[in-house]
């Protein structure tokens, strides 16, 4: 985890762990401000840069389609990517659905020596990231490398490799086990990410449960805004395999609609029974808004707000009186310079998990009050089931895209609403003008992480 320097005023570090109250909160006039930086940070005639982050790329392999615009593209359109699990033997599990990646293919975008000793998690973030990249029209050079951050996490990892030469030695013995396994298996995809791409600015592998593709891009934004960084490739990604199904399985998490796998993802509807699981991973590329207007580039958004805090309340369970989410949402908004009537689109973590839904609902109304209606707030996990560690950072991409066109996508399945008087988006996509928009990310542990992001004019 990164830290302000402690002698910097009014970071937005500072602002981000600040509960403030609804009344507090100042409108967003000053959404062009300059942030303050480091004082080794500073422009060419002497003054403080602008360190404002914006978002000029996005990389996404998800259960709807292995690239960003087609993912998008299905959501406006409802499409659900949930089906039976054709990937491994699901025959003798009570759940046999899920979410996985079709026409994925890693030799695509990394070469074979490399696809050959990686776990598919590291292959699709790599994926994601080059993605990413080519949208952003940024090549990481020798100059440029060494401000260029890494920050990506998964919450499966790369069990897969581990389990495999487990049993491979189990039944074959020492010689069995690979000489790649012991660095492969172990939480290394920043640096798997930073090998593939030149990266030789700071990196990390942060994990915060199904928050972590949340938190790895506000961390990471983090470091633009204290100039550690000019560029950052940050996001999630996760995958699944039998063991993680029966033991998501075993903590009865899961949807048990096995025989209707479109319908099984039913975030706010009275009749959830659990959420779905999904593969993929996302990549937002961040830059500096100097650095980015330097070199022409296009800003998408700008990622105006961060903040996280932790329930301590339970390993699985939220807490019941959502007050550690609602400081998450206020403390973003504060950072974002922002009150909650600005907000013009929520994108809900919405699990379809009665407890999760049950707490977010709550904090939704203690943080929005009267304007709670007046927010579409939709949860795209019903189509692309959760992707754990990537839910963040794909449904941060996905924000971006509301800002940009106005088309928010739906919640499927919300049939029977557990709160008539919200606007869940159901079914059908819906036009909104929206200039902030904020994304909620919850976890087991109480992991609480939250991102608000502006709209660029001009």
């Amino acid at each position: 985890m990164t830290t302000a320097p402690r002698h910097r005023e009014d970071t937005y570090a500072q602002a981000a762990n600040a509960a403030v109250p609804n009344a507090a909160v100042p409108n967003a006039e000053a959404a062009n401000a300059e942030v303050p930086t480091t004082e080794a940070a500073t422009a060419e005639d002497g003054s403080a840069p602008d360190r404002r982050v914006v978002v000029t790329g996005r990389g996404v392999v998800s259960p709807l389609a292995p690239n960003w615009p087609d993912t998008w593209a299905a959501l406006l359109a409802g499409r659900s990517g949930i089906g039976d699990i054709t990937g491994f033997d699901v025959q003798d599990l009570p759940v046999r659905i899920g979410g996985e990646v079709p026409g994925f293919v890693p030799e695509d975008h990394i070469a074979r020596h490399v696809v050959r000793r990686t776990d598919w998690t590291v292959q699709a973030v790599v994926a994601a990231a080059r993605m990413a990249l080519r949208e952003a029209d940024i090549e990481i050079d020798e100059v440029l490398a060494p401000r260029v951050g890494v920050a990506v996490g998964s919450i499966i990892g790369s069990t897969r490799v581990a389990s495999r030469n487990a049993m491979a030695m189990r039944d074959e013995g020492y010689a069995a086990v690979g000489p790649q396994v012991f660095p492969t298996m172990g939480i290394s995809s920043a640096a798997e990410v930073c090998l593939e791409l030149g990266c030789r600015g700071p990196s990390a592998e942060l994990v915060a449960a199904c928050a972590t593709g949340t938190v790895c891009v506000g961390e990471a934004a983090a470091w633009i805004r204290e100039g550690r960084a000019d560029v950052a490739v940050a996001g999630g990604m996760d995958a699944f395999d039998r063991l993680e199904l029966a033991a998501a399985a075993r903590a009865r998490v899961l949807s048990r609609r096995t025989g209707d796998p479109a319908a099984a993802s039913r975030p706010f509807d009275r009749g959830r029974d659990g959420f779905v699981m999904g593969a993929g991973a996302g990549v937002l590329v961040l830059e500096s808004a100097a650095h980015a207007r330097r070199r022409g580039a296009t800003a998408l958004a700008e990622v105006a707000g961060y903040a996280s805090t932790t329930d301590a309340h339970h390993l699985t369970a939220p807490a019941p009186d959502a007050g550690q989410a609602a400081r998450a949402m206020r403390a973003a908004l504060a950072a974002a310079r922002a009150a909650p009537a600005d907000v013009g689109y929520i994108n809900a973590h919405g699990t379809g998990t009665r407890l999760n839904d049950d707490t977010e609902l709550t904090a939704i109304r203690q943080v929005y009050g009267d304007h709670a209606p007046r927010v579409p707030v939709s949860s795209t996990k019903s189509m692309t089931g959760h992707m754990l560690a990537a839910g963040g950072a794909v449904e941060a991409a996905v924000v971006t895209e509301v800002l940009r066109t106005g088309a928010v996508p739906p919640t499927l399945n919300c049939d029977d609403p557990e709160d008539p008087a919200l606007n869940f988006v159901a079914h059908t996509a819906q036009e909104h003008d929206v200039d902030l928009g904020v994304s909620h990310s919850f976890g087991f542990g109480g992991h609480n992480a939250v991102l608000v992001l502006r709209r660029l004019r001009g």
